[in-house]
């Protein structure tokens, strides 16, 4: 195997190719552990959920938050709740205001079809 092609003479050095290929594996596993995976959570709302309800759904967004993975928010709404989807954008308001200081509205809430959707990152630093 050629070490250092560029050298005048250049250099070679004789290996066993298995082990080599082996040592190899073993780097790039070594890389895979280190790095993190950011994982995207998704929290399904309705637009008639209790304030406990709600709160205890922004407190798991805020766990997520913390681990470091994204929070998908999606309201659905179901037959005659369709006619109210302003109180879906109130809500997903509310949302976005309580977990303004642990994250960043990466994309506001937007309506698609019968659902409204908002992703939260975390915050660096």
């Amino acid at each position: 195997m050629e070490v250092a092609p560029n050298a005048d003479p250049p250099v070679c050095r004789v290996m066993d190719y298995g082990k080599y290929k082996y040592q190899q594996q073993i780097k790039d596993r070594k890389g895979k552990k280190a790095q993190h995976v950011i994982k995207i959570k998704e929290l399904r709302l309705r637009p008639n959920i209790d304030r406990n309800d709600l709160r205890l759904k922004i407190e798991k967004a805020r766990e997520f938050l913390k681990e470091g993975n994204k929070v998908k928010f999606t309201l659905l709404f179901r037959g005659r709740e369709l006619a109210h989807t302003e109180l879906g954008y109130e809500l997903m308001k509310t949302v976005c205001e309580e977990l303004e200081e642990h994250a960043n509205i990466e994309r506001p809430p937007k309506g698609e079809g019968r659902t409204i959707v908002t992703i939260l990152s975390p915050k660096q630093g």
